[in-house]
């Protein structure tokens, strides 16, 4: 959850412990995962969890913004890159990749009520600012067909996302359907991306 002031440099390192430490315990305890031993593995008191986070709720909607911010950042870096194509297929797989992880927590906020996606406008608004910024360089470099729109784009990421989210796609098979789907947004015109073998191209060119 968004903070009202912000935090002191102790504050903020325990937060962000907090958090790393409760993705790793949810992926191994599930949602039975307790507080209290989020609290042993982040070596914080159980205390210092309920000040910033006053429900597990609150934690796990938490760790779903922070993911999405990571995932902001990381493709306002690759916006700079010398190789426009790679940093565009690289970032959309990224976020397929962080959807086939982050179903479990989206299904707990579900079910308790919570709508994360009103909580993450702003960061919403600035992830599709990006990834428009990742089209157009990709698209003015030649490596993305230059008809692909942002609300086609947009369409096949949530496509992509909500099916690796409920199929939970492991990795031969992620990888298969995105070189499909990159080999329709690269166009015929583009040809095999460099190191390819037998034709077949992979989800980054």
């Amino acid at each position: 959850m968004p903070e009202s002031r912000p935090l002191r440099a102790d504050a903020r390192r325990n937060r962000e412990r907090i958090l790393r430490t409760a993705e790793i315990v949810l992926a191994r305890d599930g949602l039975s995962a307790s507080m209290r031993e989020i609290a042993r593995q982040a070596d914080v008191g159980l205390a210092t969890i309920y000040r910033q986070f006053p429900t597990k709720e609150a934690l796990y909607e938490a760790i779903v913004v922070a993911r999405v911010r990571a995932l902001v950042d990381e493709a306002r870096g690759l916006a700079d890159s010398e190789e426009p194509g790679a940093a565009f297929f690289r970032f959309f797989t990224r976020v397929v990749e962080d959807a086939t992880h982050k179903k479990t927590l989206v299904d707990a906020l579900t079910d308790a009520g919570v709508d994360v996606k009103a909580g993450m406008s702003g960061l919403s608004r600035e992830m599709v600012a990006v990834i428009e910024t990742l089209l157009t360089r990709a698209q003015q470099a030649g490596r993305v067909r230059a008809d692909v729109r942002m609300p086609e784009l947009l369409a096949l990421l949530s496509a992509a996302c909500l099916a690796a989210e409920r199929g939970r796609w492991e990795e031969p098979l992620r990888t298969r359907t995105l070189s499909v789907m990159f080999d329709g947004l690269r166009g015929p015109s583009l040809g095999p991306a460099p190191g390819a073998a037998g034709g077949r191209r992979g989800p980054t060119p």
